[in-house]
């Protein structure tokens, strides 16, 4: 399934399109249409066949302006090296389901191995990302919209 499908998914979920919620993540991202710059990222670390998986995930998905505050020169490296490309996006990822209004602050552990810190004073944030967007449902998981690219460390 391509990844527009992905957002198209993210769209019902957010409640954007009326009907069901997405199939899975990729398509719910696909849907939402602000998170072109993480589908070109997730096709190319090859990631696609993962967040269309079982799951479930909860996904901190930086939108478009998000990836637009990372510099030119940076991005574009990143999206070269696969190795990296797909740290940083499994960085943004969590094992299990977890809704905006379940969050605890602390640590959480990420897909990629290292942890997350979630903050809920003054809304969700997640290291220096803050929650712009919650609960975009999909059958695999969630999506919630952050604003800022967060970096393993």
């Amino acid at each position: 399934m391509k990844l527009k499908s992905w957002f198209a998914a993210a769209a019902l979920g957010a409640g954007l399109v009326s009907g069901a919620w997405a199939k899975d993540i990729v398509d719910a991202a696909v849907a939402a249409g602000s998170f072109k710059t993480l589908v070109s990222a997730v096709q190319a670390a090859g990631l696609v066949d993962t967040l269309k998986g079982r799951g479930p995930y909860t996904v901190f998905a930086p939108t478009d302006e998000a990836f637009a505050k990372v510099p030119k020169e940076q991005l574009d490296a990143l999206l070269k090296d696969k190795d990296r490309l797909r740290a940083v996006l499994t960085y943004h990822v969590v094992p299990g389901k977890v809704m905006a209004q379940d969050v605890k602050p602390g640590k959480v552990k990420t897909v990629q191995g290292q942890e997350l810190t979630l903050t809920t004073e003054g809304g969700v944030k997640v290291d220096a990302a803050r929650v712009v967007q919650a609960d975009v449902m999909a059958d695999n998981g969630v999506i919630h919209a952050i604003d800022t690219v967060v970096m393993p460390r």
